[in-house]
């Protein structure tokens, strides 16, 4: 519970941090969006490789999917994807209706042009543990209503 809270806290002042440093002329807003979309990856990478070391290879990529919406999500979030969607052409949608880092925000619609920010690093985050078990995506995030949101992976065939 405590190691929630402190991620929770930590991950917000990322967020407040980042874009306060970019008020105070220390960079642009676009930048601090692929900062934290960065940071994101390089803690997936590593959160992926230590979740799955124990773990049988995965059979194909809807199999890895499964993973991430169950036990990534579950280690990282204490719940997991609320749905997952595919058309079987390399398009998932991810979708969690009590998104843990949107909670604490008020379910107000003036709130809506803020969310984005809170989710560039969760989406860092998948990019990367897809990343390492071999799979090279594109994520994106999208919020219509809070707290919840949908996360969209589009594979990139190599």
């Amino acid at each position: 519970m405590a190691d929630e809270a402190l991620f929770l806290l930590l991950h917000g002042e990322m967020v407040a941090g980042m874009y306060r440093a970019a008020e105070q002329g220390e960079g642009e807003n676009g930048r601090c969006t692929t900062k934290l979309e960065s940071m994101g990856f390089r803690v997936g990478q590593g959160l992926i490789e230590r979740f799955t070391k124990d773990t049988a290879r995965f059979k194909d990529e809807l199999d890895i999917m499964k993973f991430i919406c169950k036990d990534f999500w579950t280690t990282v979030f204490k719940k997991q994807i609320d749905n997952l969607r595919t058309n079987h052409q390399g398009i998932y949608v991810l979708q969690d209706n009590k998104f843990r880092l949107l909670t604490q925000m008020s379910a107000g619609k003036q709130y809506l042009e803020h969310a984005p920010k809170y989710l560039a690093f969760t989406c860092g985050l998948i990019r990367g543990g897809l990343s390492n078990l071999g799979i090279k995506s594109i994520v994106t995030a999208e919020v219509s209503s809070m707290p919840a949101c949908k996360f969209q992976v589009m594979i990139q065939k190599m």
